[in-house]
């Protein structure tokens, strides 16, 4: 199941057609403009049109959102965790509101105050915007990062930590999910660039934060070396991950690399994976997200 963000400009189901055209099985898109922290409200007959399509696709379980960057859960400043507390409300409203599964954020940054502070800030927000949203069937999902600075996400040891606080707080653990990003997971020091080093990474991963969690994956080439903490994103194939050379794609690096490990993993057969590469277009014209579609699925045969 391959998807990829796609713009909302214009209408909102402009991206789940385009999900379609360019041969996608779900999207992932921004209910609003993700750099504002105020949006006005969505409007009943778009609300009305996006359902339509998503059922006439069969895509109810499966559309992903994005929150805005603007969020911190993890913040010391108190006007900034209560316009974050705010905003992640807004965006799990919208979420209900489209039907969409799954919203993925990024834990937050703990700058100013200790890793433990950060943690039980983002434990505290959750107990709050779940009361506000009570009965919600939307799944929110911490993302892994690269975990640059005080950048909360890194290590397996926070995703499991925030999950199971915020899980104890709001008393509502399955609403709590993850989701994990190949580009940061080599970039945090976690090796995706193998098939074998990447079945590794899983195994921890499901032993410390249980694979049973894992809602989204972001399927992202690296361009940032192992442990770099460097989040740039470039297309499959061409980074540290799919065993580029020099920004190209060699087709037998990428048969032998983490992404093989992934798409073939029958577990992560129903769950979306997404692209998050540049939007560009090759040197024929046509778009990337067709050539790194094309390259993950013959990484299934």
């Amino acid at each position: 199941m391959f998807g990829s963000h796609l713009s909302i400009a214009g209408s909102m189901t402009n991206a789940l057609d385009e999900a379609v055209e360019l041969g996608f099985d779900t999207v992932q898109v921004f209910t609003k403009n993700q750099q504002q922290w105020k949006a006005p409200p969505l409007d009943p007959g778009a609300v009305r049109e996006w359902r339509a399509r998503v059922a006439e696709l069969g895509w109810q379980d499966r559309v992903v959102s994005h929150a805005s960057y603007l969020i911190n859960l993890a913040s010391l400043n108190g006007e900034l965790w209560g316009k974050s507390v705010d905003l992640m409300t807004e965006e799990i409203e919208r979420c209900e509101t489209l039907g969409i599964a799954f919203l993925v954020h990024h834990p937050g940054s703990h700058v100013g105050t200790t890793l433990e502070a950060g943690l039980a800030n983002i434990a505290r927000a959750y107990k709050e915007v779940f009361r506000r949203t009570r009965g919600a069937a939307v799944v929110s999902c911490f993302e892994g990062t690269a975990g640059a600075g005080s950048t909360i996400g890194g290590p397996f040891e926070h995703l499991r930590d925030v999950r199971a606080l915020s899980a104890e707080a709001t008393g509502e653990p399955e609403r709590l999910g993850y989701c994990l990003d190949s580009c940061h997971l080599h970039a945090a020091g976690h090796d995706m660039s193998t098939s074998e080093s990447a079945r590794k990474v899983l195994e921890v991963f499901d032993s410390m934060c249980g694979m049973q969690h894992l809602k989204v994956w972001h399927l992202n080439d690296s361009k940032g070396k192992l442990g770099s903490r460097l989040d740039r994103h470039t297309h499959i194939g061409e980074g540290e991950v799919g065993g580029g050379l020099k920004g190209k794609c060699s087709p037998k690096r990428l048969r032998a690399s983490g992404f093989a490990a992934i798409v073939r993993d029958p577990r992560f057969a129903s769950v979306p994976k997404i692209l998050e590469t540049p939007k560009e277009d090759d040197a024929g014209g046509k778009p990337m997200d067709l050539t790194n579609l094309k390259r993950l699925r013959t990484l299934m045969k």
